[in-house]
């Protein structure tokens, strides 16, 4: 009976096998979870982010467990663009799922930069538009908390990319999330992916100091899904339906309920994060979990769930 349910995804230009991506950040470039799964199976990969110069990243501790997710203050740790280019894209062009990249970056022409250099392989399909880093060239504010400097960047990073797909990646530290997703879609974002981490921090009570060496960190997991939910739910109501842009929903997802939520919220496709470093393979049990719930209501293509909040 599983058979008869097309969980296949229209993704804006891309069409999915199923709705199901990694999201930045938790799976390396591939080869990393390549000896866990086999990605071929996902609707989608994302690579961890890429900066045009290699990047140490924070000092340690930068990871630290909590009640209901983790911490992290990684700082962009990554192999740099050439680097990517050389050992990574090849890695990448043996599979058949198709490939975000995740861009980041400290100014506006450091983003586009990395977008240029690859927008004409043929091995990724678009790009993720990393938009929680601080703009150095103005005073250390996040280029996605300003309406007016997504418009900026999105628009930057649409001429760069070329033909790819752009995906801009929005975060939750706002005022109103749909004013920036509004942003993000006048400015050229063929899609959006929401949400990435919230800022939080955890203290040890015997030093009476922060755990983490950059003192606070990104929580994810669990503990953000229902907040990740509402918000996805509000971008797609207020920005995304009447738009036709698709949503990559994100924040706490274990299992398939989790993700079913995040679909009939308004996410076309979701992605799996903090889980992956619980269980590596929790992503196909979650499309196969997918599958079982359309079987058994009856729900023969997973379109008509997305978005089907009452």
């Amino acid at each position: 009976m599983e058979e008869m349910v097309d969980i296949s995804v229209e993704f804006g230009r891309l069409r999915l096998a199923n709705p199901v991506f990694t999201a930045s950040g938790t799976c390396g470039y591939a080869d990393e979870l390549g000896d866990f799964v086999d990605i071929n199976k996902l609707g989608g990969f994302i690579t961890k982010s890429i900066t045009q110069q290699p990047r140490k990243g924070n000092d340690t501790p930068r990871i630290v467990e909590t009640d209901s997710g983790m911490l992290n203050a990684i700082g962009l740790a990554n192999i740099g663009l050439d680097k990517f280019i050389e050992e990574k894209l090849p890695v990448i062009e043996k599979l058949s799922v198709p490939v975000f990249v995740n861009v980041a970056g400290e100014t506006i022409e450091e983003y586009a930069a990395v977008a240029e250099r690859l927008a004409d392989r043929q091995e990724i399909a678009g790009f993720e538009l990393n938009i929680s880093c601080p703009n150095v060239a103005k005073g250390g504010i996040s280029f996605g908390t300003e309406a007016w400097q997504v418009r900026e960047i999105t628009s930057a990073m649409k001429r760069a990319c070329g033909e790819k797909m752009l995906m801009v990646k929005l975060s939750p530290a706002v005022t109103d999330i749909s004013v920036i997703a509004r942003a993000a879609v006048d400015a050229g974002a063929d899609a959006l992916s929401l949400i990435n981490t919230f800022t939080a921090m955890v203290v040890d009570i015997e030093s009476r100091k922060p755990i983490l060496a950059n003192r606070t960190g990104g929580l994810s997991g669990p503990a953000i899904k229902p907040i990740a939910v509402y918000l996805v739910n509000k971008v797609y109501t207020e920005v995304a339906k009447d738009r036709g842009v698709p949503i990559l929903g994100m924040g706490g997802i274990r299992n398939a309920s989790d993700a079913i939520e995040f679909i009939i919220a308004g996410a076309s496709a979701v992605a799996v994060g903090t889980s992956n470093f619980v269980e590596p393979g929790c992503a196909i049990k979650i499309i196969e979990g997918i599958k079982q719930y359309c079987t058994g209501k009856n729900i023969t293509n997973i379109k008509d769930l997305v978005g089907s909040l009452e």
